[in-house]
């Protein structure tokens, strides 16, 4: 039939076109739907997989490092050998009951249980796994999931040595329905692990799936071995198509376990199906609009041609919300689209410019610019109503670490992750998040005072303590933060942001996380920013000086040693105490000038004293700047060869924290300069915490107690115990112990008792200037160890 109206005809056009295109889409949605799904979930469990064997993997190290750290215990071996039953179950209890470890045995050579911590005593039974015995023989230790004692458990092996095995440790983590479920929390997927037991075929271990739907899963394992197939498999359980993937786990028995990953397909397309049911409710309405419209179009050029000119005076008076309500494919219709295409193009130009204006364009956040206005505007509501805000300044700590180490690239990520994670904690409209440059971020809350913001203060701390993977790199955020508050602290913006300032470089300074303004602190700030002023004219115009204080060596050596400390002689401020300069130096990076003053002049002095016929040694303090500063060792190098100076004269001492900053660095220079000959001391040894973890690894000669437990070891019996303990410790590994702090005889006297080396303290002496220190090598009872070579009274060399 022939269509002769011009209405009619747009009309069916456009409808038959609009049908068709739907139907299009609505087909070609559906079919992508369903493959995405299935891909993603696909995708999902890979990497699921990935993620949940790296938390095995995590558990397996875990266990690990608490069976060795049960194994090189002292006390335990010294019960292993006595036999102390009691101390033996003690210790398995205690160390289980820290990392949450439900299975723990000490195993004799004879392969006989020993100890246990089990409900039911295993204690005079062999042990049921002799091939993990085997492998921790070969290999130093054994990890495996295996089923034991009836049930299953992550489990690993390793030996205690004296210094050869006298007996194995195992450890295991259980693994249960609450360990899947756990599992399950941290990868998004339903997560079950059975083992093979024999005629009995596959058994489920733990699970995370409904109890209706665990009958059905070992459906898919046949038999006693399982080859992992090329991809993820579909079985159906309980009519719902569930993606399966089998991973088959290593293990030290003859029953396999496996670990299953799951994920519901129908739960994937749930979207898709809402997608389609919308669908077809758009393409209704859209054929209900497209008949109107059409009908519409026939009334002429004239409404539209109005509201085009409506919609340009809206442009010119800058807004931009709404296009122009014209749906025309004539040349009103173009001209209506190249309107479109304008206000587009206008309102993203100055969005961008608004952006640029008031955006960090790293983290998408307000810059310094956007949080004064604010600020500003939060200032004047708050003296409107009446009601307090707060302003916190936060800086990362050892971010220039992280450009240095890992790159640029990662620096960025960094701060976009921080600047993340801050937002995940503050959430409501009226909070302000900016970063105002570099690694500095400022947070407005205008309705909380300073008690509700320190709460909000130590969120956001315990936010950033989580560690960051950046692409393959694991990094720790730690901020310091200042907090200011209105009007408390300031009544205007400048005074405001001074004082948040002001108090996160207090609590940068005094290392901790977190600090309130305290007008205290500003008394002192200009004389501060002189004194860090003053530091470059001080190396620069020698007002530096060392000071040397002796080392007496309680066996009878005949070389004298000294460490080097650096002070200060300022020429109208007097002495100024190292503690109230040097942790200026470290923050500003000066120490490093120092510090390579320090050590030129203490190698020209070391040299001199040498050619003059006196066998002295000199101890130098390096900072954990200097630690990760890869020109050092050369430096140090370039130092010796200039003065004359034999490295083996040099002692080079470090604390075990600074190591901490860079460790791959600070080993790679220690390891240089031990290279070159110097010895390294570990100072104020004891304080850290990853003593041993470190200890073990550096090239070090020498271990310096702090003198904290030196000075109390007379009184506090506990305090002994630790000196004793380390002066052990060293000895069994080869090295020298130094105790500073020495101020008595009983301490020196008990320090002799216990074997330590050398002796520190004023009760030798004070640190000296060189020309006094040679006048006491020549006149002390102690120059030279004469008093421990019988000039002393015989009651104190008891």
């Amino acid at each position: 039939m022939q269509i002769r109206s011009l209405q009619t005809r747009i009309v069916v056009f456009f409808v038959l076109l609009l049908f068709a295109l739907q139907m299009g889409g609505f087909l070609l949605i559906n079919t992508a739907g369903v493959n995405n799904a299935r891909k993603t979930i696909a995708d999902e469990l890979v990497t699921g997989e990935r993620v949940f064997n790296r938390l095995l993997e995590q558990n397996s190290l875990q266990l690990a490092q608490g069976a060795s750290i049960l194994s090189a215990d002292f006390a335990f071996r010294e019960a292993i050998g006595t036999n102390d039953r009691g101390t033996i179950t003690s210790a398995l209890s205690n160390h289980g009951a820290r990392i949450n470890a439900k299975l723990m045995l000490l195993i004799g050579l004879d392969q006989q249980v020993i100890a246990d911590t089990l409900p039911a005593t295993l204690v005079g039974q062999r042990f049921s796994l002799p091939r993990m015995i085997a492998a921790a023989e070969q290999q130093g230790k054994a990890s495996s999931i295996v089923v034991f004692n009836g049930a299953l458990y992550q489990l690993v092996v390793v030996p205690v040595l004296a210094p050869v095995p006298i007996a194995w440790v195992a450890m295991g983590f259980a693994i249960d329905d609450g360990v899947a479920g756990d599992l399950e929390k941290l990868i998004g997927l339903q997560v079950s692990f059975l083992s093979h037991n024999g005629p009995g075929g596959w058994r489920i271990n733990a699970t995370t799936l409904p109890a209706q739907l665990r009958p059905q899963l070992t459906e898919g394992l046949t038999g006693k071995h399982f080859d992992r197939p090329e991809g993820p498999t579909m079985p159906a359980l309980d009519h719902d198509e569930y993606v399966t993937l089998v991973s088959a786990q290593p293990t030290q028995t003859d029953e396999p376990v496996v670990a299953v990953l799951q994920q519901s397909l129908g739960h994937a397309l749930e979207p898709f199906k809402r997608l389609r049911s919308q669908l077809i409710a758009f393409t209704a309405l859209a054929m209900l609009i497209s008949i109107i419209g059409s009908l519409l179009i026939a009334r002429g050029i004239a409404r539209p041609v109005q509201t085009l000119a409506s919609f340009a005076r809206r442009i010119a008076a800058g807004d931009y919300s709404e296009p122009p309500d014209i749906k025309r494919n004539d040349e009103i219709g173009d001209l209506a689209a190249a309107f479109d295409h304008m206000r587009e193009g206008i309102a993203n130009r100055e969005s961008k410019i608004m952006d640029l204006a008031y955006r960090d364009t790293l983290t998408d956040l307000p810059n310094r610019a956007l949080f004064t206005d604010r600020l500003q505007q939060a200032i004047s509501t708050s003296k409107r109503l009446n009601r307090p805000l707060t302003v916190i300044i936060m800086n990362l700590d050892r971010f220039r670490y992280v450009n240095d180490s890992l790159g640029h690239h990662l620096g960025d990520l960094l701060l976009v992750e921080v600047g993340q994670r801050l937002q995940s904690v503050l959430r409501r409209q009226s909070d302000t998040i900016a970063r105002i440059g570099g690694d500095e971020f400022a947070i407005l809350m205008p309705t909380e005072d300073t008690g509700e913001a320190l709460n909000v203060a130590h969120k956001l701390q315990q936010c950033l303590e989580a560690p960051m993977m950046l692409e393959g790199h694991l990094v720790d955020a730690h901020a310091s933060m200042g907090l200011a508050t209105y009007p408390e602290h300031g009544e205007d913006l400048v005074t405001l942001l001074r004082h948040a300032d002001s108090a996160m470089y207090l609590a940068k300074r005094n290392s901790t996380s977190l600090a309130v303004y305290d007008p205290r602190y500003d008394q002192h700030t200009l004389q501060r920013l002189s004194l860090m002023s003053e530091l470059r004219q001080a190396v620069e115009q020698d007002e530096l000086v060392l000071y040397y204080q002796p080392k007496i060596d309680l066996c009878a050596s005949d070389v004298n040693y000294v460490e080097a400390l650096v002070r200060w002689h300022h020429p109208t401020r007097g002495f100024v105490p190292p503690n109230e300069f040097i942790p200026f130096a470290e923050q500003t990076g000066y120490i490093k000038a120092i510090t390579g003053w320090v050590i030129d002049q203490a190698l020209a002095q070391c040299a001199k004293w040498r050619r003059e016929g006196m066998n002295v040694n000199v101890s130098i303090n390096i900072s954990a700047r200097d630690l990760v500063n890869a020109e050092l060792p050369s430096r140090v190098a370039a130092l010796l060869s200039n003065h004359g100076c034999v490295a083996e004269w040099v002692w080079l001492e470090i604390t075990e924290s600074a190591i901490l900053d860079d460790p791959g660095l600070a080993m790679e220079n220690l390891d240089r300069l031990h290279a070159l000959g110097c010895k390294l001391s570990i100072d104020d040894f004891g304080t850290g915490y990853s003593s041993l973890a470190y200890l073990k690894r550096l090239p070090v000669d020498e271990l310096k107690i702090d003198k904290s437990f030196v000075m109390g070891m007379v009184s506090d019996p506990n305090d002994a115990v630790i000196v004793r303990s380390t002066i052990d410790l060293g000895h069994n590994m080869g090295l020298k112990v130094v105790a500073e702090g020495v101020e008595n005889e009983l301490t020196l006297n008990q320090l002799k008792a216990m074997g330590c080396d050398l002796v520190q303290g004023f009760l030798m002496s004070k640190p000296l200037p060189a020309e006094e220190f040679e006048r006491w090598i020549r006149e002390s009872p102690w120059g030279s160890n004469r008093q421990l070579h019988g000039t002393r009274p015989p009651a104190l060399i008891a």
